[in-house]
Order: structure tokens, then sequence, then C-alpha cells
């Protein structure tokens, strides 16, 4: 799940004792339940879900109409594997405010890690919607990885190619590409989306196994032989390595 507008493990004493000073027009309880929010997402982002807790709660406390509070709670319910608190705290912010994109993505994320697909590619079109979202293509990516996984092979395709249309070099839209078109037999399109992922991102392990592949099954031994090295090199242990040890290639 993706947490935008995050900060790093912030200093409780120091965030708080700002708040009335950078409060603008908002208000003090406004101000409050931000800066708990903010505190809530940068323990969330370090694992410490107990004290993030603590943090919303306050932040709730402060102003219940602050919607951010709520999808910071979803993701932390979510990851505490408390999925009917983490679904009514989506909920929550987006009845306070029906076009927050990162509650929309969020919720999304968590309805498709649920096998709900249909209803989480809804909330992702519904984020991209937004005109003022920062990142759409995110939200594009996540409902193609959600269609395929539910089975919408069309749909998945058009859903990382608007990704791409957004962001040419978008890594996870250009590797589902290439790993699609290799599963239908495509060679062609998909050694054309790897070499436009090869040069637009580092490559992982996953991305060096599927080019071994792909060149496997277009007879090309040398390119084969070299992003076998490149994995054996860089990743001895990636499961992707035992793979292409034991001689798995599909």
């Amino acid at each position: 799940m993706a947490l935008s507008g995050c900060v790093s493990q912030p200093s409780d004493d120091s965030a708080l004792k700002s708040a009335s000073s950078t409060m603008g027009d908002e208000g003090l309880d406004r101000a409050r339940a931000r800066i708990h929010t903010e505190l809530a997402a940068g323990y969330y982002e370090i694992g410490n879900m107990s004290v993030a807790l603590e943090e919303v709660k306050e932040a709730a406390r402060a102003d219940p109409n602050y919607g951010p509070a709520y999808n910071i709670a979803g993701l932390i319910y979510a990851r505490l594997k408390e999925d009917r608190l983490a679904s009514e705290s989506f909920q929550r912010a987006l009845r306070l405010n029906p076009s927050d994109y990162d509650a929309l993505h969020n919720y999304g994320s968590f309805l498709c890690d649920r096998k709900q697909e249909r209803e989480a590619i809804k909330h992702f079109l519904a984020a991209v919607r937004n005109p003022l979202y920062p990142l759409p293509e995110r939200s594009y990516v996540n409902a193609g990885l959600c269609a395929r996984q539910s089975g919408d092979l069309a749909g998945a395709e058009e859903y990382f190619q608007q990704a791409l249309k957004l962001r040419p070099t978008q890594p996870q839209a250009l590797y589902q590409l290439a790993d699609m078109s290799y599963a239908r037999g495509d060679l062609g399109g998909a050694r054309g989306y790897l070499g436009r992922l090869t040069q637009a991102a580092d490559s992982s392990a996953e991305v060096l196994w599927l080019g071994a592949r792909i060149a496997r099954r277009m007879g090309d031994r040398n390119l084969e032989a070299s992003y076998a090295r490149q994995l054996r090199n860089r990743y001895p242990n990636a499961r992707e390595t035992r793979a292409l040890n034991a001689g798995k290639y599909e």
C-alpha cells in the first residue's frame, strides 16, 4: 500500500509545539490532528505500529472530521490484520472526502489484497479521476495488477498502457507487459518491453530471469547467457537464481 507525504521518524514534542505556530487558518484542533497524523505516518513507515496507532487515535480525538487520519488508521489496521477496523477507517476517510486520492488508492489496494478485485479497481479509477492526483500512474498500475489477478488480461493490459501514457518509464507497467507478452508467446513484444525496462531502471532478479527465459525461447543463447550470468552474480540467493540453476525455466 502506498503512503504519500509521510515523514520519517519525527519528534513528537517538537512537532506538537510547532502546531500552533504553523496552523495558519486551519484552527488549533485541525492543526493538532494534522500533526498527530503526520507522526502516525512516520511511525507506520518505520514499523512501529503501536505508537502509530496511538498517534492516529490522538489525531481523531483532536478533530473527528479530519479525513487523512482515518486513511492512515486504515493502513495501520490493515498491517495489524484488523480487517474490519481497516475497512471502516478507509470508508470513514472517504465519507469525509470522497475524492481523497490517497484513501481511494489505499482502500483499493486493501480490497485487491482480499480478492475483491472489482471493487478495488473502482477505487483505483476513482483516484485517477481526481485532477489533483500527482501519481495517477500508480493507481493505473495497481488496477492492472488487480485485473490480472482476477484473470481479466485485456483489462490489465489497458491499465498498464494507461500508466505508460502518463509515465513511459513506469517500471512495474513495463515488467507486467513484458511478462504478459511472454506468457502469450509474443516474444518480440516481450523483448521490446523488457528492453525499455532495463534502460529505465536497475534490473531486479525477476527482470533478469524473465530476460533469460525470453532469450532462451527466442534461441538467442548469447543473450540468455548474459542474463544468466548477471542473475547469478548479482542475486546468488534469489528464488529466480535457484530456478535457473535447477533448469526450471517455466
